[in-house]
């Protein structure tokens, strides 16, 4: 988590103040696992981990922007603009970009979420030149043109009509708006058919000016790569663009505040012909800066983690009344969510919910066993290094914890960090996050009796 060593360099006698500062953040086993980060003049951060043993790369760019920086009115702003980086340069075409990877059997996508954005490239170790030279192209020579926003408006609302065609995904947006209400966390990533089709060229444009400085850009590479090979590569790649402009800038720190999830006892219902009913029943959870995440972790994967979880067993081994139910916990920089979600007969709907509520209360005011505990730290353990085993969970690893935490985290200090979790502290995280009064959501074709008692659940 510190670093163990650092250089400076100057490129020219002419570029005296172009310095990029360079530090080892973990130093790994004859090289194997080492991260470093360079920091740019400009403020662009480039990250990268080492692994010899592979022939893979994946490169990728992460963005310090999602849909809580977006207002009401640009609500979809941030994804949009992440469909139409890959429309065109003022080097290539939407058909150039797509094709140059694929002629070297790589795969490129992106993904937005709330609190952040990334675009990466995964191809072999060979090729992580071309991947460098066309995700960085695609971030700052993008064209945005108003052709392309409006052929893109069309694809956005068919994935936003997938979206709502998928009542088990949808419902976890709609527990986000239960929790969050009208403001940027209770708002979807996708944005709504309105503000979509109210997005102008220009508004997207001034969106993307503001958000894709390199002061909120992280680079971030892993595979059988050359750490100082990736820099050069990549300061080329931002020199050529002009996207290093004001060298004195520095980077924009991670987020940060204190912000609560104040909600308690509501109940949002969307009623939909569905051969089954949907719903999340949560409350306010921890964010993700917050030391005791270790423990929520724990008590999430032995409440609802697993095949041996408590809501596995209760739910569907012992009575059959769903086949998909789990927990989960969501953290923000400054707040999160638990909730428990399962599937089921809209006819089961009220058993399940009393199930789930039973559940949580019982191990708010009792606790989970020490078996279960330490089966649920090996389980955390084991899930949390077979989850890194290939180049692109490396990258997204040191990216996000570049972009969220300012700070590297080696897997052997989080598997650490986790065994140190004892039952107490999982008990403490569970009166306190459990204890609460939650709020539910659910989509189904449930009837007006049967919607009339879901205050029960939450009562």
């Amino acid at each position: 988590m510190t670093s163990s060593s650092s250089t400076t360099t100057a490129r020219t006698s002419s570029e005296a103040r172009a310095v990029a500062r360079t530090q080892t953040l973990i130093k790994g086993s004859n090289g194997i696992g080492t991260v470093r980060k360079t920091t740019l003049p400009g403020g662009l951060r480039i990250v990268t981990e080492t692994l010899p043993s592979v022939r893979s790369a994946t490169f990728g760019i992460w963005a310090h922007v999602g849909s809580r920086d977006e207002t009401p009115a640009l609500n979809g702003a941030t994804h949009y603009l992440e469909h139409l980086l890959f429309k065109g340069t003022t080097r290539r075409s939407a058909l150039d970009i797509s094709s140059a990877v694929d002629a070297v059997g790589g795969e490129m996508n992106a993904f937005t979420a709330k609190e952040y954005t990334c675009y990466y490239a995964r191809v072999l170790d060979t090729d992580l030149p071309l991947a460098i030279d066309v995700v960085c192209d695609m971030l700052t020579g993008s064209l945005i043109l108003e052709e392309d926003v409006n052929i893109e408006r069309g694809a956005i609302l068919e994935e936003i009509a997938m979206t709502e065609d998928d009542p088990g995904d949808c419902v976890h947006d709609l527990f986000a708006h239960t929790m969050f209400g009208d403001n940027p966390l209770g708002r979807p990533v996708l944005g709504t058919v309105d503000t979509v089709n109210a997005l102008t060229a220009d508004r997207i444009r001034r969106f993307y000016k503001k958000h894709y400085d390199p002061t909120h850009l992280v680079v971030a590479a892993a595979g059988n790569i050359d750490h100082n090979k990736v820099v050069r590569q990549v300061r080329a790649a931002f020199e050529k663009a002009g996207a290093l402009k004001n060298l004195d800038a520095t980077p924009i720190a991670p987020r940060e505040g204190r912000r609560s999830v104040r909600a308690a006892g509501r109940v949002e219902l969307i009623g939909r012909k569905t051969e089954q009913a949907h719903v999340v029943l949560g409350m306010p959870g921890l964010s993700r800066t917050d030391d005791r995440r270790w423990a929520l972790g724990v008590l999430n994967t032995a409440l609802g983690g697993g095949m041996s979880s408590r809501l596995f067993q209760e739910v569907r081994e012992k009575r059959g009344l769903a086949y998909s139910v789990y927990s989960y916990t969501s953290g923000f920089a400054d707040c999160g969510l638990f909730g428990v979600y399962a599937g089921c007969r809209p006819s089961q709907v009220h058993d399940v919910l009393k199930i789930c509520r039973d559940e949580l209360d019982h191990v708010a005011q009792h606790g989970l066993s020490d078996d279960e505990i330490g089966r649920a730290i090996g389980q955390l353990r084991g899930s949390t290094v077979l989850g890194l085993e290939d180049t692109g969970a490396l990258m997204n690893r040191i990216g996000k914890s570049e972009l969220c935490w300012g700070e590297q985290m080696s897997v052997d200090d989080m598997l650490a960090r986790i065994a140190e979790v004892t039952p107490d502290d999982v008990r403490s995280v569970a009166r306190e996050v459990l204890g609460q009064r939650p709020s539910l959501s659910v989509i189904g074709p449930l009837k007006d009796k049967q919607a009339s008692r879901l205050h029960d659940a939450v009562a």
